[in-house]
């Protein structure tokens, strides 16, 4: 139980700090000048709806949860268990504080999206909210929530640039055949070299068509489309070829 003062807590949130969500913590704001406003909960309320709101007996996987938003939600609807993993201690310690301040029983620990087998478990519901544009391997990341921690759903969330409009793909295009790269609705996924707003982890950024493309070929139907950057998935079997590991061909196959 809770037992901190409203100063306790401003204390805390400002040591702990900076925050990139803007949690409110007994009526403390953990980042009131986000330039996002009240994020994530703004964006949360634009697809809150489309997940249950009873997950009782169900487990939870939040991928990146960076200071517990999204867990801490999934446990306020009744999971049985909630696990947060991130690669940067400075968020766990924010994650673990915000819980505590919310009397909210939830699992955090420090792992990279690459080490993900390290867990040994498959979880029904998996967050991937905000974390494919900072990785350099972003279908690596995909590849491997599917072959080793997603059971059935998929929440994924991307940062999306270039057309908001997805095509029809054919499966297979002559060598000869360049003008599908030239269309704006084609799969793209766009590599930032050094920073996109001020941020040097944002590494890919994909349009909308790439986002739902790579999503397929790491073996998620998408099954709701409920915000621009959000999507309902679920798992289904990865396509042939698909996968962490390059297939082994030829005679040592």
């Amino acid at each position: 139980m809770n037992h901190l003062s409203t100063e306790e807590i401003r204390a805390r949130v400002e040591a702990l700090g900076p925050w990139f969500h803007n949690l409110d913590l007994e009526g403390v704001r953990t980042a009131p000048s986000h330039f996002l406003g009240d994020y994530p909960a703004v964006k949360w309320r634009r697809f809150a709806d489309a997940i249950s709101g009873d997950l009782a007996g169900k487990s939870v996987l939040d991928i990146g949860c960076n200071a517990g938003f999204y867990s801490m939600e999934m446990k306020r609807r009744g999971a049985a268990r909630v696990l947060g993993v991130d690669s940067d201690d400075d968020y766990l310690r924010q994650a673990r504080f915000a819980a505590e301040v919310n009397d909210l029983d939830i699992e955090f620990h420090r792992l990279s999206v690459y080490d993900l087998s390290a867990l040994g478990e498959r979880f029904d519901i998996v967050l991937f909210m905000g974390v494919l544009y900072h990785l350099r391997h972003p279908l690596l990341a995909l590849d491997l929530v599917h072959e080793h921690v997603a059971r059935d759903t998929l929440v994924f969330q991307s940062m999306q640039r270039g057309s908001a409009n997805a095509r029809p793909m054919q499966e297979d295009y002559d060598f000869w055949d360049t003008a599908i790269f030239d269309a704006p609705e084609s799969p793209k996924l766009h590599f930032v070299e050094h920073k996109y707003a001020s941020d040097p982890t944002n590494w890919w950024i994909p349009n909308r068509a790439c986002a739902e493309a790579m999503l397929r070929s790491a073996g998620f139907e998408i099954t709701a489309h409920p915000e621009a950057e959000v999507y309902i998935c679920r798992r289904v079997q990865a396509p042939r070829g698909a996968g962490a590991v390059y297939p082994v061909r030829g005679p040592a196959a």
